[in-house]
Parts: structure tokens; sequence; C-alpha cells
């Protein structure tokens, strides 16, 4: 973890709020704004890009609506922490999850949403959906063996 971040776990209710919270605002209007190309990705591996992740997994479709659909079947059980944004202070916390696709691809996804305008319209920010570079472990997550 980065200077730059804070992490810490929510509790399980909290997780479960905020999903609900999300499926909520995807299925009433909210944008969804994806990084398809990060300026991290000039460094990384193509395998382990937000692009290539996509399109290896929702080949037909369009990325957006992919990961609309992907985001409100995510669950506790795929919760890791949450991380505060130190550089960033006034935005919204980001979560962190880890989904695993076709039996074997471990996927890494961030996610922040962000409240925007007077009528509250929200935007969720896909930071992260890449397969994760280390695989996954069961500690990674607080509330896979429930």
């Amino acid at each position: 973890m980065g200077e730059d971040t804070k992490e810490r776990i929510e509790s399980e209710l909290e997780v479960k709020s905020y999903l609900q919270n999300l499926r909520y605002a995807l299925e009433n209007g909210a944008q969804i704004n994806f990084q398809a190309r990060r300026l991290v990705d000039n460094q990384r591996d193509e395998k382990y890009t937000n692009q290539y992740t996509v399109n290896i997994l929702f080949p037909n479709e369009n990325p957006v609506d992919a990961l609309k659909k992907e985001l409100k079947m995510l669950t506790v059980k795929e919760y890791m922490r949450t991380i505060s944004d130190l550089k960033f202070p006034n935005r919204s916390e980001m979560r962190e999850f880890g989904k695993v696709y076709n039996g074997n691809h471990d996927v890494y996804i961030k996610i922040r949403v962000e409240l925007f305008g007077m009528y509250g319209n929200s935007t969720t920010f896909v930071m992260s959906f890449h397969f994760a570079e280390r695989a996954f472990v069961s500690e990674m997550f607080p509330y896979r063996n429930k």
C-alpha cells in the first residue's frame, strides 16, 4: 500500500449497505467512468491492464455495459478492503473487491462512487478491473469464509 493511502476493513453490514446503494445507483442512471488506459499501464504487463481484461472477459460487449452488470453482482464475500486517498482527502473512499471468473481468473476490482450535482447524480469510477498480478488467497477477504 502506498504512503498516499490509508486502508481499513468495514463491517460486513457497512459493505452490504454500500453494495445495495451501488446497485440502486447503477439501476437509476448512475454513470460509469471506466479508465480503459491508465498511466500506470505503461509500466505494466499488458495482461494486467483494464483494457486487456475487459476485452478477454467480455469480448462482444460494450465495456461500460459489461462493467455495470458485473458491479451490480458484487457480493460482500468479494470485498477486500476500503482505501482513503490521502492525496485527495475530499474524494470518497475506494473499495477493493476480488472476483474469480471462469473458475481460474482472479480479477482485482477497485471502484469509487462520487456524488455530483444538486440532485446527487452519482458516477462510479472503475479505477481497476484487471487480472490480479498476485493470486488471491482467502486471507485477503474478511467475509469470504463466513
